[in-house]
């Protein structure tokens, strides 16, 4: 079928492939994979429309997909079906090994697997869907940190809601240790351009992705990925006040691709460009 996608986007992210594959025509299309041990396969529909038949053995059943609604299976069976619309969905394929990480550090009733659902609506993960967008668009922009960070929370999101493993611990209760904290930052501000995996950080300090992630943002008040880019624009700010140094020479020192990139976050988070904001601090000092 990839020769019918209008769209068809790709991201890794520490043992799960994230896609985006779009396709606009109406014509019927069959769709079937093999049995493998290549572990779940997340998809989340991102517009409405769309249907398909999926044969499982002798039996057959039909299901409508509008804008949120999602399909989990596991790719343990084989899988047949008949593309009837257009689509537009978000895909995670989710390796054996990163769900049973998932498994194992999901407090509660251990599970086996994932339930098989199809057609189901999910506006949790349709909002996370829709957070990995654009770095599904630029690849090469992107904060695998960040691209990290939502896939171990749809991941887990997952093995609680669809695997039947209850939550023990309030979330609200969640804070790091001051020297988890300490190192948790640290690690951050030695990779300030991103290329760090929540994974490296969690395991530094001895803890689960999931909790380490709620732990940091009740500690901080921000997300590793956030917290991250706080810290780049407070140098960026601090270069700028040399008027000798590039924006593309701050852009690099900072961890951004390039000066395009660098341009478009300061200007999101500051209200204005990175010039313009040189030249009045120039002023007013």
């Amino acid at each position: 079928m990839s020769g019918h996608l209008q769209r068809d986007q790709g991201i890794c992210a520490n043992g799960v492939a994230i896609l985006r594959k779009t396709m606009d025509t109406h014509q019927l299309h069959q769709v079937e994979t093999e049995p493998s041990a290549r572990g779940v396969l997340l998809g989340i529909s991102m517009r409405d429309g769309h249907s398909r038949r999926i044969v499982a053995g002798r039996h057959a059943s039909c299901h409508d997909f509008d804008r949120g609604s999602i399909y989990i299976r596991g790719f343990a069976e084989r899988y047949r079906a008949d593309i009837q619309r257009p689509f537009d969905f978000v895909l995670l394929e989710i390796s054996q090994a990163s769900l049973e990480r998932a498994i194992e550090e999901k407090p509660g009733k251990r599970v086996g697997s994932l339930a098989h659902v199809a057609g189901v609506r999910d506006e949790v993960l349709l909002n996370l869907a829709e957070a990995l967008a654009p770095a599904l668009e630029d690849p090469a922009r992107a904060s695998m940190l960040f691209v990290e960070q939502l896939s171990v929370a749809m991941t887990s999101y997952l093995v609680e809601t669809y695997g039947g493993a209850a939550t023990t611990e309030p979330r609200t209760n969640r804070i790091l240790s001051r020297s988890h904290e300490a190192r948790a930052k640290e690690m951050l501000r030695n990779r300030i351009d991103g290329r760090i995996s929540i994974t490296e950080i969690a395991d530094a300090c001895g803890l689960s992705r999931s909790y380490f992630i709620h732990a940091f943002r009740e500690t901080t008040g921000h997300t590793p990925h956030q917290w991250l880019i706080a810290q780049r624009l407070e140098h960026a700010r601090a270069l700028l006040m040399d008027v000798d140094t590039s924006l593309a020479e701050i852009a690099a020192a900072c961890g951004f691709a390039d000066q395009s990139h660098f341009t478009r976050v300061f200007s999101r988070h500051s209200g204005v460009p990175p010039g313009i904001w040189r030249r009045r601090m120039r002023v007013e000092n």
